[in-house]
């Protein structure tokens, strides 16, 4: 007879927890509003160990790795078949974990942060120096985002702070706003499952670069690029410091 189902034993705070868990799928029901703690702590124990975790985000359904795990976040691109010359983005569970991913924090990620986060805009920061250069494909630059999805928001502090955040699907397909539409493949490569059910997913993330001046629209998103404009032209710099510039950025 085949075995469809396991009891999982998992110790959180002390105390040990057991529930059923499908085989076939790995896949866990989360209601955003009353979230599974068991869910997300085996989640989180699954990145941890190197594994690859499919979870909701305020845009897209996402692929998780550590992102201080090189070998995690090489099958994040083996999964997507991704070009690694091109950077995976990071969610942080608030803006204290986003900035110990930072080399620097620019006065226009202060602001940037503080209007818009907890939400779908990516900051491009200067990389601390602790990341694999793999992650930001040696640019010495980071895309980090507080998400405003509750389930993402808690995997990623569960998780220690930071889990990378790229949208599950392979190069060239279209993202995700269901699991329904997640290829097998990445299925089955994940070691869990986070289901919310559908998403908005009607746009990705705005990522703006703040790492130079003038600031820099890498792409538009769910922030419109004219709010985030705004923002930075009407903040007051700091004494001495150079209000930052702005523009968008061509051929990328």
């Amino acid at each position: 007879m085949e075995i469809l189902s396991r009891l999982v034993y998992f110790n959180r705070k002390g105390g040990w927890l057991f529930f059923t868990m499908d085989l076939r799928s790995r896949t866990f029901k989360i209601d955003p509003a009353a979230i599974s703690p068991e869910a997300v702590d085996l989640a989180a124990s699954v990145l941890n160990d190197g594994g690859l975790v499919l979870y909701p985000t305020e845009t897209f359904y996402a692929i998780g790795a550590m992102p201080t795990n090189a070998r995690a976040v090489n099958r994040v691109f083996a999964a997507k078949g991704r070009d690694f010359g091109k950077p995976l983005p990071l969610i942080a569970s608030d803006r204290k974990a986003a900035m110990s991913a930072a080399a620097e924090w620019p006065d226009a990620a202060e602001t940037l942060a503080r209007l818009f986060w907890p939400g779908p805009l990516s900051i491009v920061v200067p990389a601390a120096h602790f990341l694999p250069s793999a992650l930001h494909a040696g640019t010495g630059k980071i895309a980090i985002r507080v998400s405003s999805h509750p389930v993402s928001s808690l995997l990623a502090r569960v998780a220690g702070g930071l889990i990378v955040s790229t949208s599950a699907n392979t190069a060239g397909a279209p993202p995700a706003g269901k699991p329904g539409n997640i290829g097998k493949e990445l299925l089955r490569l994940a070691g869990v499952v986070l289901d919310s059910g559908e998403l908005p997913g009607a746009l990705p993330s705005t990522i703006v670069d703040v790492a130079v001046r003038p600031a820099v629209l890498i792409r538009p998103g769910m922030v419109p690029w004219d709010e985030v404009r705004r923002s930075l032209e009407t903040s007051a710099p700091e004494p001495g410091a150079l209000q930052p510039g702005l523009e968008i950025a061509r051929n990328r």
